[in-house]
C-alpha cells in the first residue's frame, strides 16, 4: 500500500512539468512558419537539478544577442560590479607660460559612457549633450591656464589591439550603430545621428543635418526629393559616406544612426575643436594612435595629466548592455576582461577568460563556441542547456541581485518593453531577447505560479519570420508563467 502511494505522488509531481512540455509543444505546432524552424529550449527551477520541459537542448544554435549574457555575467565577476573606465588626456612636456610644446594624447581604457546616454539606465530619450565628456575634458585642460599647444591632438586607443569588427560581423553591419567598431577609445557610442528631411518642392536633394554637428565626414548627399516610397540607402568608403535614395514632399523627418569608422580619430577631431573654441591655439592637426594585433603595448612613462574622466560602474553598463542590447558596450566588456588578465587586451584573451568561468560552472568547452561578446557574430554557437547553466550559476552568485535586474522586464522595459504588454503576468518575465535574419532568442527567469522562479532558455533557428517567432515564445513564456 505504501509502495503504491509513493508512486501516485511521484506522478502526480511530474504532471505538471509533462503538461508543460506538451503545452510548448502545442504552441510550436500552431502555424507553419513555427513548424518549419529548428527549435531548443530548456526549462528549469532555479533550485534543484528537475528538468521541468526541454526540446534539442544540447544542440548548437547561433544565439544571437544572447551572447551578452555570457559577456556581462564575466565582465560582473571578473571585474566587479563597482569597476570604472579611465579616460585621461597626457603630454610629456610641462607646460611654460601657457604652452605645451608637444602632442597631447586622449588615453582610452574604453569607457562606453561618454556619450548622450542616462546612466543609471532610464527608458525613452534623453536630453544630454553628444559630446558632453569632450567639453569637459576641454573646460579640465582650459582651467589649468593652458593657451597653445605646438603639436597635434592625438586619440590614443592602444590599451587593446585595433581590431575594429570582429569575425563573424556582416559587412554592411559596419555602415549602422549597431555595427559600430570597437575602440578603447569611444565617444557617443561611436554613432553619429544622420537627421534628413524632404526639400519644399520635388527635384531638389533632401536636407542634411547631423548630431554632434562635427566636420568629420563628407557626405555625398543624392537623396532626392520625389515622389514615391521612402527609401534611403547608405555605403561608406572611409571618411566618404554616399546617401541615396528619395522622400516624399511633406514626408516627416527620417533619422538614420551612423557609425563612426575610427573613433579614436573622431575624439581627436572633437578635443580638437572643443579646445579651439576655448581660445587655445593648436598647431598640429588631428591625429590617430593605434596598435596592430602582435604589436606589443608601451604606454607612456611618466606622463603629465591634463584632464580625466571616470565611467559609470559596470553595474549600470552592463544594464544598458543587457536592457536594450548594446553591441560596442558588451564587446567593450569583453575586452576590459582581457586588459585585466594581461596587457594584450584582445576579445580573444576575453574569450579565453569566459572559458575558464564556464568551464569552472561544469560546462564542456565542447558545448559553445564564441566569437565575439554581443553575439553580431554569425559564427557564435551554445545550447539551451549551456546558457541554463549560466543563468543558475548567476542566479546562486552573490551578484544575483545586480544580474537579475540588468535583464529587460516583460512589458515594461528594454528589449521586451513592447512584449508582453497588456499580458497578465507578462512583467514576470525578465530576460535577454536574442535577434538576427532568422534568428530569435529569449532567455533569463519567469516567476511560474506552479514551479516557482525558473530559469529557461529558447533558442530559434532557420526561422523565415521572426513575427511569428516572437509571438510564439512570447505564448510560451506565458505558459510557463501559467
Amino acid at each position: 500500500m505504501a509502495r503504491t502511494v509513493l508512486v501516485l505522488a511521484l506522478l502526480a509531481a511530474g504532471a505538471p512539468a509533462q503538461t508543460l512540455a506538451i503545452r510548448i509543444q502545442a504552441v510550436i505546432n500552431r502555424t507553419p512558419e513555427t513548424r518549419r524552424a529548428q527549435w531548443g529550449f530548456r526549462v528549469v527551477p532555479v533550485k534543484g537539478t528537475q528538468v521541468l520541459a526541454q526540446k534539442n537542448a544540447d544542440m548548437y544554435f547561433t544565439p544571437a544577442s544572447n551572447t551578452k549574457l555570457y559577456t556581462t555575467a564575466l565582465a560582473l565577476l571578473r571585474l566587479g560590479p563597482d569597476y570604472r573606465f579611465q579616460t585621461t588626456v597626457e603630454t610629456s612636456s610641462v607646460a611654460v607660460d601657457g604652452e605645451i610644446r608637444g602632442d597631447v594624447r586622449v588615453v582610452g581604457t574604453g569607457d562606453p559612457t561618454m556619450s548622450w546616454r542616462r546612466y543609471p539606465y532610464e527608458r525613452g530619450e534623453t536630453n544630454e549633450i553628444p559630446l558632453s565628456a569632450i567639453e569637459d575634458l576641454a573646460n579640465q585642460i582650459a582651467a589649468k591656464g593652458i593657451r597653445r599647444i605646438t603639436g597635434s591632438i592625438i586619440g590614443d586607443d592602444t590599451r587593446w589591439p585595433w581590431e575594429p569588427y570582429p569575425a563573424g560581423w556582416a559587412l554592411d553591419d559596419s555602415i549602422w550603430s549597431y555595427g559600430a567598431p570597437v575602440s578603447a577609445l569611444t565617444i557617443n557610442e561611436n554613432t553619429i545621428q544622420l537627421r534628413i528631411r524632404a526639400a519644399e518642392s520635388e527635384g531638389q536633394p533632401a536636407i542634411l543635418s547631423l548630431v554632434p554637428a562635427l566636420e568629420y565626414y563628407w557626405i555625398d548627399n543624392r537623396i532626392l526629393t520625389q515622389a514615391g516610397r521612402r527609401q534611403i540607402d547608405a555605403e561608406r568608403n572611409g571618411r566618404l559616406v554616399r546617401l541615396t535614395g528619395h522622400l516624399p514632399v511633406g514626408s516627416a523627418e527620417r533619422t538614420e544612426n551612423l557609425a563612426i569608422d575610427d573613433p579614436a580619430f573622431f575624439v581627436a577631431h572633437a578635443l580638437t575643436e572643443e579646445l579651439t573654441r576655448r581660445g587655445i591655439a593648436i598647431a598640429g592637426t588631428p591625429e590617430v594612435r593605434h596598435r596592430l594585433p602582435g604589436e606589443t603595448y608601451s604606454p607612456a612613462t611618466g606622463p603629465i595629466e591634463l584632464a580625466r574622466r571616470q565611467s559609470r560602474p559596470l553595474s549600470e553598463i552592463a544594464q544598458v548592455v543587457n536592457k536594450v542590447s548594446q553591441n560596442l558596450m558588451a564587446e567593450i566588456l569583453l575586452r576590459a576582461v582581457g586588459s585585466d588578465i594581461g596587457e594584450e587586451g584582445s576579445a580573444k584573451q576575453g574569450i579565453a577568460e569566459l572559458e575558464l568561468l564556464l568551464s569552472s560552472i561544469g560546462v564542456d568547452h565542447e558545448d559553445y563556441d564564441f566569437r565575439d561578446g554581443s553575439g553580431l557574430s554569425r559564427l557564435n554557437l551554445t545550447t539551451p542547456a549551456t546558457t541554463i547553466e549560466l543563468l543558475k550559476h548567476m542566479y546562486d552568485s552573490p551578484l544575483r541581485d545586480v544580474w537579475v535586474a540588468s535583464l529587460p522586464v516583460g512589458g515594461l522595459d528594454g528589449t521586451l518593453e513592447t512584449r508582453f504588454e497588456g499580458k497578465k503576468r507578462g512583467n514576470v518575465v525578465q530576460a535577454k531577447t536574442g535577434t538576427l535574419t532568422h534568428v530569435n532568442a529569449l532567455s533569463g527567469y519567469i516567476r511560474s505560479r506552479t514551479f516557482g522562479m525558473v530559469a529557461f532558455s529558447i533558442m530559434v533557428n532557420g526561422a523565415n519570420t521572426s513575427a511569428a517567432i516572437r509571438t510564439a515564445i512570447d505564448k510560451i513564456c506565458l505558459e510557463i508563467a501559467r
